[in-house]
C-alpha cells in the first residue's frame, strides 16, 4: 500500500514537471541560455514594388530639411544622378530628396539611401548598407553651428527660415548625440533613441528637452543588406523588431513629423516600400570561382554553418534563429543596451507604432540573430559592428586585426579577400582607424571557424562567393 502511494506521488510529480516544462518554452532564454531560439513569422503587408521605389527615392517621408538653393550653395550640384531622377532631384546626391514645405519653399531632406544604398565599383547598389557614412561628424555638429545657420536665414531669408526652422531646431538638438568614435559604422540605434526621447509616444509632439534619460554611449552597428529582409522574421541584429516591418522602415519619419496624422499618411506608402525591398536580389560575385573548391566548401558549410545561417541553392531554407550571448560571444553592448535602457523599449511598445493599425513591437533578447548570407561577399566589413574586415577573419579569429583602416576617399574592393582594401595599424589613430579595443567595437566572438584548418577555411570562403 505504501509503495502504491509513493508511486502515485511520483506520477503526480512527473505530471507537474511536464506541465511546467511546457510553460517554460515561453521563456527559453532563462531556461536554456545556450540554446538558439526560433523567431516566429509575422504577417506583412504587400504592395506595389515600383511605387515603393518611387516613394523611397522621391517621397516626402522626411518632411523637413534645408533650403534647396542654400544646400546647392554649400555642396554644389551632384556630378552623378545614380537614380536617374528628374527635376530638382536630378541636381542633388541620391542621399537626399527635395520636398515642398507648407509655405511653398523647396527643402532638401535626408532620405533612406543615406544608410541603405552604397556606391560600389562606380554604380549605386540599392539595399547595400552604406559603410562609408561618417557619423564621427556628429561630434562637429554642435548647437552653435546650427544657431549661426538659423540666425543667418532669419535675417536674410525669412520665408526659408520659416520653412526650415523646425528641421534645424531638431538637428541642433540631436546632432551632438550622434558622434561615433570610428568612421564607417552607423549610429541608427542612437538616432532612434534620441528622437524617441524628445517625442511624446502617443502624439509624436516634439520637445526641445528630453522627456527621458539618454545614455552616454553611442553604440555602433554595421548596416545589414536590405535584400536579406525577405527571409527574416524579425528586424535588426538582435531580432527585436517584431510585427509589421513597415512601421520600422518608416521610423525615419520621426525626424520631422508634426503629429501622428502625418505618420499615418506616410505609413500608407510603406507596404509598397516593403514590397520594393522584398524585390531586391543580392549581387552575384563577378569574378571567377573555383567550383571544385567551392563544392568542398559547401559540404563543410552545410555540416557546420547551415543550422544557423541556412541553406542555399535548390534546397534553400533559413532557420530564423536567435543565438544566445553564451554561444555567439560577440561584442554584447548592442543587445545589452536594450536591457540597460528599458525606457526606449517601453516608449516604442506604448507608442503609435505599437497601438495603430498594423502594429509593431520590440522584444529584447540577450544575443543576436544569425543572418542569411546572400551576397555576403559584397558586404564587408563583417559582424554586427563592422569590426572584421575580411571573411577569412570571420572564420579565423587570429586573422582579425586589432587596428585597421581603409581609404574612404578612393576605395577599392578586394574580390579575393572579399573586403574593402585595408591596411593594419599598430595603434589607434584618429577616426579613420578602426579600434577594436573600444567598448562596442570589439572583434571577438563567433569562434566557430577556428576549428577549421587552412584548406577547409579556404574552401568555405570560396563557397561563400557563390551565395
Amino acid at each position: 500500500m505504501v509503495q502504491v502511494q509513493q508511486m502515485k506521488k511520483i506520477q503526480v510529480l512527473v505530471v507537474i514537471v511536464i506541465v511546467f516544462s511546457a510553460f517554460a518554452g515561453v521563456n527559453k532564454w532563462q531556461q536554456h541560455p545556450d540554446q538558439p531560439v526560433y523567431i516566429p513569422a509575422s504577417a506583412q503587408r504587400t504592395g506595389n514594388a515600383a511605387a515603393g521605389f518611387t516613394y523611397l527615392t522621391t517621397g516626402d517621408y522626411v518632411k523637413g530639411g534645408l533650403p534647396y538653393d542654400y544646400f546647392l550653395l554649400a555642396l554644389g550640384k551632384s556630378r552623378t544622378n545614380y537614380l536617374n531622377r528628374t527635376g530638382l532631384n536630378a541636381s542633388i546626391t541620391h542621399e537626399y530628396t527635395v520636398v515642398k514645405a507648407p509655405n511653398g519653399e523647396q527643402l532638401v531632406a535626408p532620405n533612406c539611401m543615406q544608410c541603405h544604398a552604397q556606391v560600389f565599383e562606380g554604380r549605386l547598389v540599392m539595399g547595400m548598407g552604406n559603410t562609408f557614412a561618417d557619423f564621427t561628424m556628429g561630434q562637429k555638429l554642435n548647437p552653435q553651428a546650427y544657431e549661426m545657420l538659423q540666425n543667418f536665414l532669419k535675417k536674410g531669408a525669412p520665408q526659408k527660415y520659416e520653412a526650415s526652422k523646425s528641421f534645424i531646431q531638431i538637428a541642433k538638438t540631436i546632432g551632438p548625440h550622434l558622434g561615433t568614435q570610428v568612421r564607417g559604422v552607423n549610429a541608427a540605434d542612437r538616432l532612434a533613441g534620441v528622437l524617441a526621447a524628445h517625442r511624446d509616444p502617443v502624439t509624436f509632439k516634439w520637445s526641445d528637452t528630453a522627456l527621458m534619460e539618454i545614455p552616454a554611449a553611442v553604440i555602433p552597428s554595421d548596416v545589414p543588406a536590405w535584400w536579406l529582409l525577405k527571409k527574416k522574421h524579425a528586424m535588426f541584429y538582435n531580432g527585436f523588431g517584431r510585427g509589421d516591418f513597415g512601421k520600422f522602415l518608416m521610423a525615419s519619419n520621426l525626424l520631422t513629423v508634426n503629429d501622428t496624422a502625418e505618420s499615418r499618411e506616410v505609413d500608407t506608402h510603406f507596404n509598397d516600400v516593403l514590397s520594393y525591398i522584398y524585390s531586391l536580389e543580392a549581387p552575384k560575385y563577378p569574378k571567377a570561382i573555383d567550383r571544385l573548391l567551392a563544392k568542398k566548401g559547401e559540404v563543410l558549410f552545410i555540416t557546420g554553418c547551415s543550422k544557423c545561417h541556412g541553406k542555399y541553392g535548390s534546397n534553400a531554407s533559413y532557420p530564423n534563429l536567435l543565438i544566445p550571448a553564451a554561444v555567439i560571444q560577440t561584442d554584447s553592448l548592442l543587445f545589452q543596451s536594450n536591457y540597460q535602457n528599458p525606457q526606449f523599449i517601453t516608449w516604442f511598445n506604448n507608442s503609435w507604432f505599437a497601438t495603430s493599425e498594423h502594429p509593431a513591437r520590440l522584444e529584447p533578447f540577450n544575443g543576436y540573430i544569425a543572418p542569411p548570407l546572400d551576397g555576403v561577399w559584397a558586404t564587408s566589413p563583417y559582424l554586427h559592428n563592422g569590426s572584421v574586415p575580411t571573411l577569412e577573419g570571420v572564420l579565423n579569429s587570429k586573422a582579425r586585426p586589432t587596428y585597421w583602416q581603409r581609404n574612404f576617399d578612393d576605395p577599392a574592393y578586394d574580390y579575393e579577400k572579399m573586403s574593402w582594401q585595408f591596411t593594419t595599424a599598430t595603434q589607434p589613430q584618429g577616426t579613420a582607424v578602426y579600434n577594436t579595443n573600444l567598448p562596442g567595437y570589439g572583434n571577438y566572438g563567433h569562434y566557430f571557424g577556428d576549428k577549421l584548418n587552412e584548406q577547409q577555411r579556404k574552401a568555405v570562403v570560396e563557397y561563400l562567393k557563390t551565395l
